[in-house]
């Protein structure tokens, strides 16, 4: 008998299916994990497919050649923005703004729009690679979370001021678009639970010594 639950993929006294809450997301999210994060206990990418019916996930480092993603890309009816801070890459705020007021679909003319935003599920290095080898993605429009803040993923070191989880990112570009964005809070709720029962497992001050806020 397997040790790992089937639907979220963690060791079963981690399960985080309990914790689920099933969001109706108007917006689409697709997350490109690196294949490093597949079976990391902490990684968060599974909250968001779980959470979230729009939201897809494949797992790869090269995406050029990928035929789901590329005829999904291709089609006219789908307006796709990539979450990566590049230069060049515009403020989600800005974003926002520009379009109608938090509907379910982008107006262009006469016709609807799916939105949907691409996150790059892995270390910074890791996303770095994956944006550098497909040229697919380097093709999208880029956009940074300005309205993020320090995240709270506390038994991840990020090197980045503002580096946020995969589940952060998703849950504030989804605010950033849909109201009411109240109704995304459960992904924020899930994360925490999973992060203070990780927190829980470890022996006695490894937390505080390793993560607690004297460390660099």
């Amino acid at each position: 008998m397997s040790r790992y639950c089937e639907q979220c993929k963690k060791a079963k006294k981690a399960c985080i299916c309990r914790w689920i809450q099933v969001i109706d997301a108007k917006t689409e999210l697709w997350i490109l994990q690196h294949p490093s994060e597949i079976n990391r206990a902490i990684g968060t990418a599974r909250i968001l497919t779980l959470s979230l019916p729009n939201a897809h996930l494949w797992v790869g480092e090269d995406f050029s050649e990928h035929d789901e993603i590329n005829t999904l890309l291709s089609d006219e009816n789908r307006d796709a923005w990539i979450i990566y801070p590049g230069k060049g890459s515009v403020p989600i705020s800005q974003l926002a703004a520009s379009l109608p007021e938090h509907t379910d679909t982008v107006e262009v003319g006469s016709s609807n729009k799916i939105r949907t935003f691409i996150l790059l599920d892995g270390t910074w290095k890791k996303a770095f690679k994956m944006w550098q080898l497909s040229n697919n993605l380097q093709q999208l429009p880029t956009v940074n979370l300005d309205n993020a803040d320090n995240g709270n993923y506390r038994i991840r070191k990020s090197p980045k001021e503002q580096g946020v989880s995969t589940v952060e990112a998703g849950y504030l570009a989804l605010i950033a678009i849909e109201e009411p964005s109240e109704k995304f809070q459960p992904l924020i709720d899930t994360f925490n639970k999973m992060i203070d029962f990780q927190i829980q497992q470890m022996p006695e001050g490894l937390y505080q010594k390793n993560y607690g806020a004297s460390s660099d």
